[in-house]
């Protein structure tokens, strides 16, 4: 009766393995196919990630452009930009205590100015707006008037 029960027992646990196997089967496959719909999804989010971002790049340039350079004419106000202005100094080749001088500042504010800290007031802007265009014989004319009105 032993022999009888083993043999029973590792059939029933053989069958038993055997129809485990079959419904494991179908789960891996389709388990597999999920996961290569993941990866491909996520292949295509990168993708569309990278078209947003390019985009983005492209409005804001297109924005950029379509800004007004200097002034704006409707209401007659500068725009101003610390890195703007910082170029600006260095391409006349002034200190920031003599384009304060010019600006009717302290050098300590064209510090403060360029670092974006604070900006400058409405008469100030006008005068930085007026040093856009001039070159350096005429900063250089402009100072030594300055110094001998002083």
């Amino acid at each position: 009766m032993t022999n009888l029960a083993s043999v029973l027992k590792s059939e029933v646990t053989r069958l038993a393995r055997k129809e485990l196997r079959a419904e494991t089967e179908s789960l891996k496959k389709t388990v597999t196919v999920q996961r290569s719909e993941i990866a491909a999804l996520k292949r295509r989010t990168g993708d569309l990630e990278k078209t947003v971002k390019a985009l983005v790049r492209l409005v804001n340039k297109a924005g950029r452009a379509a800004e007004p350079t200097q002034t704006d004419a409707e209401d007659g106000r500068h725009r101003f930009r610390a890195s703007g202005m910082a170029s600006n100094r260095k391409r006349l080749g002034l200190s920031a205590e003599d384009f304060g001088r010019l600006v009717g500042a302290s050098g300590q504010s064209v510090y403060l100015w360029e670092s974006g800290k604070t900006k400058p007031r409405p008469q100030s802007l006008e005068a930085i707006a007026a040093l856009r265009g001039i070159g350096k014989r005429e900063v250089a004319a402009r100072l030594e008037a300055l110094k001998a009105s002083t």
